[in-house]
């Protein structure tokens, strides 16, 4: 099944038989470990196949168990996962607070950065998923980080990118879904992708809830 959620060219998701197009940021709503890895594992092989550039941060497991699992399901793609040119795996410290301290406006950097350094060659497109459990931990600067979620509504919009966030609505309050619903445009629940209700422009989620993030 298609959705039809841009005007870039689109791709094969990788599970439910879903396809899409390039430019979206979703969240995937999970409670148990074999609804998220059946989203991470089809996302990130799918990618795999067609050359995409994945990077991966996993949360409740480590960057080793990750790689021996892929390995193991996907026995013709084992080495993908130790070549840089195709997969990148970062472990949420190093990804989002490698100084200790999680800040919305540096993550704009990085990953203007990561964008700019990964199309010098030519034009690649990239599939970035994260378990974001991490975010329940007391991070200075955790606070903010809905206002990295929404800002994501600014950066991934017109580029060949695709961002899934991994919330394990077991660990996350209610109060925290609600937020995750409105600053993202799509999310997988059940393995069904749906187009969110509760999704709110950034401009207007950052006015009422975070001003001083706004550029």
């Amino acid at each position: 099944m298609h959705i039809h959620t841009s005007d870039q060219e689109s791709l094969e998701l990788g599970f439910g038989n879903y396809s899409c197009n390039w430019g979206l940021h979703m969240c995937g709503l999970y409670e148990t470990e074999e609804e998220r890895d059946e989203i991470v594992f089809g996302f990130l092989h799918k990618g795999c196949e067609v050359n995409d550039l994945q990077l991966y941060c996993p949360s409740e497991r480590t960057k080793e168990n990750f790689s021996k699992e892929y390995k193991e399901k996907f026995p013709n793609c084992a080495e993908h996962v130790n070549d840089p040119e195709r997969f990148i795996l970062k472990d949420a410290k190093e990804l989002y607070y490698p100084d200790g301290i999680f800040s919305p406006r540096i993550m704009d950097k990085v990953l203007n950065e990561f964008y700019t350094v990964s199309q010098k060659k030519g034009k690649r497109n990239i599939r970035a998923a994260a378990e974001m459990t991490w975010g329940l931990e007391a991070i200075p600067g955790i606070e903010h980080l809905m206002v990295y979620e929404s800002r994501l509504n600014y950066f991934i919009p017109g580029k060949p990118w695709i961002s899934i966030c991994l919330y394990n609505v077991a660990k996350f309050s209610g109060k925290i879904i609600i937020k995750v619903l409105q600053t993202h445009p799509y999310t997988i629940t059940k393995g069904k992708i749906t187009q969110n209700p509760f999704y709110t422009d950034p401009d207007k989620w950052l006015e009422e809830n975070a001003p001083e993030f706004l550029d």
